[in-house]
């Protein structure tokens, strides 16, 4: 098999050690050295050492969790690195050790045989850590609110029944009435606003409870987390927008497309980068992405069509985007969604507007092009002859007969 690279090395990662093969050809045959170094920052500078000392051009390692991250910052500026899927390059069965699997490693990558996975530059990485903890926070302050549900159900407070924002303007307002002790339904009712589509009846009757002191105090506990969780979103947030400074123009780009706000336009941004070279086509993208279905083919027959596994984090944020777009008026993913909703259903029409907007964020930011809406009579514009006959068909179904011209210019 031919060499690729022959000076290389294969690193096997752990939180406390790295084993590293060095291999080096030399005609038909190979020598290889094995080391083992500590994960401290004087352990990677001695690794960083000797592979340069032994003119190494290449180095591949695992995503094995977060701790390739500081071997990756250490080493990136040397040399040329390749972050592999560890489900990529699976080692024989039955050999498992960690000198085999940098040794396996090393000559996967002398023979060009690892894919490499997609790892940003640092400012992108930045903001990725950002948009993450974000969300993250953003599930644990639901959470929250799920356990405030709880305790109210506990004390037969029915408010969710008829307020749907539990910490709005009237939710709140009635929760911290709650923890200071009034449990009166008619002071409870007072509190809240006029725009409520619940009657006062309904009101009072739902507020009628058995508030006790242990509910106070849980809901008092809640509160103050979810408070913090706030004052920490917004602090992400705003150092969000500073990690997207320098390339502002990008998201202004984004925020142009149906259903993308400021917040996932981080998120994309994030995920995939500004620059669209290391995709070659929307397709690899998409495939990257996981928007696509998967290969699963035996004896010319397709077994399953589900989609393939991708970057988790970019495709919920993918979905998200899709829904309200699909409800902006005379635009061109909501012909898109009711087009496919009739046929395919709406979970995989869904799935094909978040894959289209994915791949209009590929085009704008590859181009540097302004977002253009196609319109919503676009599909009708592109196969006009096919619209026609099925007009036709249907006002023959309804009992019509149809006389079919083309209009004067």
């Amino acid at each position: 098999m031919e060499t690729l690279h022959e000076r290389c090395a294969g690193l096997d990662v752990h939180k406390d050690t790295v084993v590293a093969c060095l291999r080096i050809a030399t005609g038909r045959s190979a020598t290889r050295e094995v080391k083992t170094f500590a994960t401290t920052t004087s352990g990677l500078l001695e690794l960083h050492d000797w592979l340069q000392g032994d003119a190494v051009t290449h180095v591949a390692m695992e995503a094995t969790g977060v701790y390739w991250k500081p071997v990756w910052h250490l080493l990136e500026d040397s040399f040329t690195l390749i972050l592999a899927n560890a489900s990529h390059i699976k080692a024989v069965p039955g050999r498992k050790t960690d000198i085999n699997d940098a040794t396996w490693i090393a000559d996967l990558l002398a023979h060009g045989l690892i894919r490499a996975s997609f790892v940003p530059p640092t400012p992108i990485q930045e903001l990725r850590d950002l948009t993450r903890s974000r969300k993250q926070l953003v599930r644990e302050r639901t959470r929250y609110i799920q356990r405030i549900q709880k305790v109210l159900e506990d004390a037969n407070l029915k408010i969710d029944s008829f307020i749907t924002d539990l910490l709005g303007k009237s939710g709140r307002a009635v929760l911290n009435a709650l923890v200071e002790g009034y449990t009166s339904p008619e002071v409870l009712v007072s509190l809240t606003s006029g725009r409520l589509k619940a009657s006062r009846a309904q009101l009072l009757e739902a507020l009628r409870g058995r508030v006790t002191k242990h509910h106070r105090f849980m809901l008092k506990l809640h509160l103050r987390q979810i408070d913090q969780l706030d004052r920490s979103i917004q602090e992400l947030e705003a150092q969000a927008r500073e990690a997207t400074a320098s390339f502002r123009h990008r998201v202004d780009q984004l925020t142009a497309i149906p259903g993308i706000s400021e917040t996932a336009a981080s998120v994309l941004l994030a995920e995939i980068g500004t620059d669209m070279s290391v995709f070659p086509s929307a397709g690899h993208l998409l495939s990257w992405a996981g928007m696509c279905p998967r290969n699963d083919e035996s004896a010319g027959k397709r077994r399953s069509t589900r989609l393939r596994h991708g970057a988790p984090w970019l495709k919920a944020t993918l979905v998200q985007i899709a829904w309200p777009a699909t409800r902006r008026k005379d635009s061109y993913f909501r012909a898109l969604f009711h087009r496919l909703k009739a046929r395919r259903g709406p979970k995989k029409a869904i799935v094909a507007v978040a894959a289209s907007i994915l791949t209009t964020v590929y085009h704008l930011l590859r181009d540097g092009t302004v977002y253009e809406d196609l319109g919503a009579g676009h599909f009708d514009a592109v196969n006009r002859d096919r619209a026609a006959k099925s007009l036709v068909r249907r006002l023959k179904a309804l009992g019509f007969e149809v006389d079919v011209r083309t209009a004067a210019a």
